[in-house]
């Protein structure tokens, strides 16, 4: 399968893997991709194939469209189980965004009081005041750490905005508890660089972050769908099952995408 743009400002609802019935906000525009990551294994595809000359979308669009969705949904008599921010880039780099996760915590307790309000981000923008005070309020606050080699950072997660690990690690520390860190493990090769972060020394590092940052729970994937770049590859699932039994053994609860 081809890689895709979601459709904006709300999509869905889907079922996720991971939260259920699950309807998307997606901040960006549907006609393209703004991220401040490019990375290989982007199901919205490179940052230059997915330019567009459309802005984020704003905040009384989002509004509109959520309690839109949420009514009819409610209507049909459908759960929902998630309002996720996601879509093609990254949500907290619109400067709706804190905003927009107000209006949707409200209409959430209007219209489905038992779904959960998520937020998928990669952590370039967490520690700006403003971004972070809005993570604090959501329920599942979900940054990306893939790894802390900032060689690796650079060649898989490919940062555009100035991006420093030891940085990241603190600022998701910063949250004391509320945060779930999500990384991806996959192997294969780009450009003859290998991007196998299974072996023991990505691991390592990545568990001693983890104890830096306590998180309340963690989430490990592989490749799933097609990717822009090609040569990567799953990591085997008995692979994933071992760092999650490490993780555990931690003492943060650890789930498993395959």
């Amino acid at each position: 399968m081809p890689t895709f743009l979601n459709q904006s400002p709300v999509f869905g609802p889907v079922t996720s893997r991971r939260f259920g019935v699950s309807l998307g906000v997606n901040l960006m525009p549907r006609t393209g991709k703004i991220c401040t990551f490019d990375c290989l294994y982007c199901e919205n595809g490179f940052n230059d194939e997915r330019r567009t000359r459309d802005s984020y979308v704003g905040l009384d669009q989002v509004i509109s469209a959520l309690e839109t969705a949420l009514v009819a949904m409610a209507e049909r008599g459908e759960k929902l189980d998630d309002i996720c921010f996601a879509g093609n880039g990254e949500p907290t780099a619109s400067p709706v965004f804190p905003a927009a996760v107000n209006a949707a915590l409200a209409l959430r307790d209007r219209y489905a009081p038992e779904a959960h309000v998520t937020v998928l981000s990669n952590g370039t923008q967490a520690a700006r005041p403003e971004v972070h005070a809005a993570l604090l309020r959501v329920d599942r606050n979900v940054l990306k750490l893939d790894t802390v080699d900032a060689t690796y950072v650079a060649a898989l997660d490919r940062p555009r905005v100035p991006y420093s690990v030891e940085h990241q690690v603190e600022v998701f520390a910063s949250f004391k508890g509320h945060v779930i860190v999500q990384t991806i493990f996959l192997r294969g090769s780009y450009k003859g660089r290998s991007l196998d972060n299974t072996d023991e020394g990505h691991v390592e590092a990545w568990l001693s972050a983890l104890e830096r940052i306590r998180p309340e729970g963690v989430t490990i994937y592989t490749v799933d769908r097609d990717t822009p770049a090609s040569g990567l590859s799953k990591a085997p699932r008995e692979t994933l099952d071992a760092i999650a039994q490490r993780v555990r053994a931690l003492g943060f609860p650890c789930t498993v995408g395959y």
